[in-house]
């Protein structure tokens, strides 16, 4: 199996890295427009590097991973989708494309990566069925992101696929999965920090679900600690998750104590990233995508073009009120 990997920033340079952890055989060809950048990912991961994807496709490949910033996904897809092979590509924060990316649907895997995380598995599972009341913080400070760059140097810059923008992108998946789509919406919304950016800094939302669930959403890229927070009660349950694998805590009402769970035997952490971060969903999720390609296998996918449509109209809507 030969893979195309385009883009070898820090996303790139992650699926490369778990793509071996999956299968040693899976031969990579790497594509970056930095050739510095290039050269360091293809000494220090022992894949081909070549300079342009006309050359990447005489390789003959299985399939290609769009790893580049999101504003060039669209010219990237556009140029890909007719030469018949999968494609996978990481979240799109625009709509630039989609008519076209549509037709193709069968062939195009777009990232979710939360969607593939056991414990927000299971929050979805226990909160699904049922209404409930929320409350959940996520936030990061914008310039600890990516700490050896300039958070101006990258697409969390740019207002079109701003920090924020990104961070609902990747959060809004699971929160409709749970507790269903959006009925009403009050957004707050504001810039509080001395950070140079031209888009909101923080959110506070609160969400009526169609299934009368209720929920507040504090956004932001100006927590100083990184933080995934959530608690979810009823008269059915009660649970708080700290964002970390192991940090479930659920009551058991008939005897009154909180029980934690464990979804990994091990976890796979980047130093490099906060603590709420782990490796093992970035590998199944490229696992759902190689059954796609080796199998023809849909059955692991969580994440589809019509999803994506709701999520991104609903961002929108957010970031016009």
């Amino acid at each position: 199996m030969k893979v195309l990997v385009i883009g070898l920033g820090s996303m790139g340079q992650r699926r490369i890295r778990l793509l071996k952890q999956i299968d040693k055989n899976i031969e990579l060809i790497g594509l970056d427009n930095n050739l510095e950048r290039g050269k360091s990912v293809q000494g220090k991961y022992g894949i081909k590097l070549v300079h342009s994807i006309e050359e990447g496709l005489t390789e003959h490949i299985d399939c290609a991973l769009i790893c580049t910033s999101p504003l060039s996904h669209a010219s990237l897809l556009k140029k890909l989708i007719h030469y018949d092979i999968f494609l996978f590509t990481e979240l799109n924060l625009i709509k630039d494309g989609y008519e076209l990316f549509q037709k193709y649907e069968e062939k195009l895997f777009l990232s979710s990566t939360l969607l593939y995380r056991k414990d927000i598995q299971h929050i979805i599972d226990k909160c699904r069925h049922q209404p409930v009341n929320y409350i959940y913080h996520v936030g990061q400070y914008l310039p600890d992101w990516h700490p050896w760059e300039s958070y101006k140097d990258y697409f969390v810059g740019n207002q079109k696929t701003n920090g924020c923008r990104e961070l609902f992108a990747i959060d809004l998946p699971w929160i409709i999965a749970a507790f269903g789509n959006i009925k009403h919406m009050l957004v707050k919304k504001g810039k509080n920090s001395s950070l140079e950016i031209n888009y909101s800094d923080n959110y506070l939302i609160i969400f009526e679900h169609e299934n009368n669930t209720k929920g507040i959403v504090a956004l932001d890229v100006i927590a100083r600690k990184a933080i995934r927070r959530l608690e979810v009660y009823s008269e059915n349950i009660h649970l708080f998750w700290e964002g970390t694998p192991d940090s479930i805590r659920e009551l058991d009402i008939l005897n009154n104590c909180f029980k934690t769970a464990s979804f990994y035997e091990t976890v796979d952490k980047n130093e490099n990233y906060s603590e709420n971060i782990i490796e093992n969903a970035y590998q199944d999720e490229l696992t759902a995508f190689i059954n796609l390609v080796t199998k023809g296998d849909r059955s692991l996918i969580r994440y589809d073009f019509e999803k994506d449509d709701y999520i991104l109209s609903l961002i929108d809507k957010i970031e016009e009120a």
